[in-house]
């Protein structure tokens, strides 16, 4: 991968989170595991009280996660970033298969990384926007 082709695609990522308005870009963490043709991204948003879990677009942050993750060369690929917006910039940090512990739960990882960058505060998460759509069925 290109530094030109990685700070494009970068750019690319801050610009989709930057379309969440509801909270300020600033204090913005995208966590993701990103594998071929899969792609499980995580956004919060630090405030005073609490970090709040956003819904990721699949469809357009998605497909950047994968552009980025495919644009790497070679037989060693990251399968995770974190994403941080701070002062007006981003540090992204990409994490490498030996670098994983295998044995920690998924959601305990991600949990961890986001205290790692937001501190020991509750974690908010709103109602999936969807659950109205979504048939129900008692067995």
């Amino acid at each position: 991968m290109t530094n030109d082709e990685t700070g494009r695609l970068l750019s690319e990522i801050g610009q989709l989170l930057a379309r969440d308005t509801d909270y300020p870009l600033d204090g913005t963490l995208l966590y993701a595991e990103v594998d071929d043709n899969y792609v499980a991204p995580s956004i919060y948003k630090n405030t005073p009280d609490q970090i709040v879990y956003r819904h990721p677009d699949l469809r357009d942050l998605g497909d950047a996660l994968l552009d980025l993750w495919r644009a790497q060369t070679g037989n060693a690929r990251w399968e995770e970033i974190e994403y941080v917006l701070s002062d007006g910039k981003f540090d992204a940090t990409f994490t490498y298969p030996d670098e994983i512990d295998r044995d920690e739960d998924r959601m305990d990882r991600r949990d961890r990384i986001v205290k790692r960058h937001f501190g020991d505060k509750p974690i908010f998460y709103p109602p999936w926007p969807y659950d109205d759509d979504v048939p129900r069925y008692e067995l």
